[in-house]
C-alpha cells in the first residue's frame, strides 16, 4: 500500500510528450467514496494550462497510468508549456 506522503515526493512524467510536470502539492480526495480523485501539481513559472485551477496542473486519476519508485508516469494531452507556441495546445489525438 502507498501513502498520500510517499505520492507526494514523486515527479510526474507526461507520457504523451516525457517533459516533467512537478512534484505532487496536493491531493484531491472523495470522503463520501474514500478514494484519490486527482493529484495538484504547481504549474512552474511560464506554463499554462486547460485545468480548472490558475497556476496549477490537476491530474485526474484516470489519467495516472503507472506509479513507480521515483516517478508517476500520467497520460495528460492538452498542456500548454512555456517553450511551446502558447496560443496552441497540442492536438487530440483519437483513439482507434
Amino acid at each position: 500500500m502507498i501513502s498520500t506522503q510517499d505520492i507526494k515526493n514523486k515527479e510526474l512524467i507526461n507520457i504523451f510528450d516525457g517533459k516533467s510536470l512537478g512534484y505532487v502539492s496536493d491531493i484531491e480526495i472523495n470522503l463520501e467514496k474514500g478514494r484519490i480523485e486527482a493529484l495538484i501539481v504547481p504549474a512552474q513559472s511560464g506554463f499554462f494550462s486547460l485545468f480548472s485551477r490558475e497556476n496549477e496542473y490537476i491530474i485526474k486519476w484516470k489519467d495516472i497510468k503507472k506509479i513507480g519508485e521515483d516517478v508517476i508516469l500520467v497520460e495528460v494531452k492538452n498542456i500548454f508549456y512555456s517553450d511551446e507556441d502558447e496560443n496552441e495546445p497540442y492536438e487530440d489525438i483519437e483513439e482507434e
